[in-house]
């Protein structure tokens, strides 16, 4: 006597016992890259983050130090960037997304000058380095001072022409004016 056989069926077709097994081996399979890859992903992320967290705590050593050597009276923000501030000025003040024309001197901490605008130059706040984005808006015009950018802020881990990769960055700042 013959058995019947169980099937499943699933919309139009059907699938034999045999099948089924295969197709759940599969996913079985399947399942397991795809957890492989959530942790292998997982493991990445953390260890950027690590990485991330130990040149952010380097730079803050490096600036430190260099507020302590220059004497400077420096204020940090959550993010890291120092800001001192010279002159507040009285005109207006910047937000974010202002563009703004600056006049400024960039050097890493050893005093190697990389850039400079004596007279100034006009540029949207949301086409620099996060520390300019963030940095300028605590001046208002006439208002000068230095900001202290972590390497996060600057260029991060990338080169920039004699900027070598994951520098602090030192800017005299002097805010000439706010197109808002």
């Amino acid at each position: 006597m013959l058995k019947k056989s169980r099937c499943i069926c699933i919309g139009s077709f059907v699938i034999f016992p045999i099948f089924t097994t295969q197709i759940m081996n599969l996913m079985k399979k399947k399942f397991a890259y795809l957890l492989l890859l959530v942790f292998t992903t997982s493991l990445m992320f953390s260890c950027a983050k690590k990485k991330a967290r130990e040149q952010a705590e380097k730079d803050d050593k490096i600036i430190q130090q260099y507020i302590q050597d220059n004497q400077l009276d420096a204020t940090k923000t959550t993010t890291g960037l120092y800001v001192v501030i010279d002159t507040a000025g009285t005109g207006l003040q910047p937000t974010s997304t202002s563009t703004v024309k600056v006049a400024y001197r960039g050097y890493l901490t050893n005093g190697e000058v990389f850039d400079q605008s004596v007279d100034g130059i006009t540029f949207g706040l949301t086409g620099v380095i996060r520390g300019w984005t963030e940095g300028i808006p605590y001046y208002k015009e006439g208002g000068s001072g230095k900001l202290l950018i972590p390497s996060a802020l600057g260029y991060g881990n990338r080169p920039q022409g004699i900027i070598p990769a994951n520098s602090v960055l030192v800017f005299d700042v002097r805010l000439i004016r706010v197109f808002n």
